[in-house]
């Protein structure tokens, strides 16, 4: 494999918090436009045998209170690919949540690594964390935002359609933090967002204000027919959530008709399919769509590697 080396910058000795990935509005417009260039070139030179060694000697420090498998693989090998290295830090494996409260965890963690990942339930954590670290923190999931999700899904969308002009999305399901994150994101990249939810499952009003302050906000209705009709891409989650399976047997009830299946596939038939995965099929996506020449999930996971690849770049300095 050809390597190809990018100069990096020194650590900074400035003590105050540097820079975060939170959410994906924590990023400038000109800001997430770079990521996702970098992102996309990054991809090309892996396909021509040729790699971005822009994070030598770099380590990234990944804690988990929720189970992963597209989070851990793609930061772990995308550490790997920029000549850095990941640390995996599961439930089990500190004293977070064990007696250690975050803001001790995040200032050792500084002193031993260059960013940390987490996955976690509270956006709280997050935001403390990022307080007393030293080194950049980058939300792996909470509760309330999965903005690495979106920059794969906006990479994803850039690829299919060559660019983000004229692209209409509908979200089809439960307004969580996936679709949070995307709401904003969407308002940034100038897509053209309508979310279907159920009443009551729609995504928060300080979400829809914050989609307000970068762009244009996403409609939101409870008819999935009347979303997706016409909409280039539509896309969708599970309607239950980890930590949430106490609620299951009464979201399956309160999500009848929001489906993606062909039936509703049929008011726009050319639209390409998104789902972030893992897909309960049978419940909010058929199986038979998933498999279907229509949908770009694959893409759309694989796009997790490149696209945190180009963020970690981006929070360290690589330039």
């Amino acid at each position: 494999m050809t390597e190809r080396a990018i100069q990096t910058m020194p650590n900074s000795t400035d003590e105050s918090p540097p820079d975060s990935l939170l959410d994906v509005d924590d990023l400038s417009d000109d800001d997430l436009a770079a990521v996702l260039s970098t992102a996309a070139d990054m991809k090309v030179a892996r396909k021509r045998g040729e790699s971005y060694v822009s994070l030598p000697d770099r380590s990234l420090a990944m804690l988990f209170e929720k189970p992963s498998t597209r989070t851990r693989v793609s930061f772990e090998v995308g550490m790997t690919q920029l000549g850095g290295h990941a640390v995996f830090l599961g439930p089990d494996a500190t004293h977070l949540d064990h007696g250690e409260p975050v803001a001790d965890t995040a200032r050792v963690l500084s002193r031993y690594v260059d960013a940390v990942m987490a996955r976690v339930f509270d956006h709280g954590a997050l935001e403390a964390m990022a307080d007393h670290a030293t080194v950049p923190v980058v939300n792996g999931l909470s509760d309330d935002a999965h903005p690495c999700q979106t920059l794969a899904d906006l990479l994803t969308i850039y690829e299919a359609f060559d660019g983000f002009e004229d692209v209409s999305v509908a979200w089809v399901g439960d307004g969580n933090n996936v679709a949070q994150s995307f709401a904003v994101g969407s308002a940034m990249a100038g897509l053209d967002l309508t979310m279907a939810t159920p009443e009551g499952y729609g995504p928060d009003d300080e979400v829809l204000a914050r989609a307000a302050d970068r762009g244009d906000a996403p409609e939101v209705v409870h008819d999935p027919e009347a979303a997706v009709e016409g909409a280039d891409v539509v896309y969708t989650d599970v309607w239950v959530s980890m930590g949430e399976e106490t609620e299951r047997e009464e979201k399956l009830g309160d999500f009848e008709g929001f489906q993606v299946n062909g039936d509703l596939l049929a008011a726009a038939p050319d639209a390409a399919v998104m789902h972030c995965l893992p897909a309960h099929r049978g419940e909010e996506i058929t199986g038979d769509v998933l498999e279907s020449d229509s949908a770009i999930v694959w893409e759309q996971a694989e796009n997790r590697l490149h696209a945190q690849k180009a963020l970690l770049a981006y929070l360290l300095g690589a330039t």
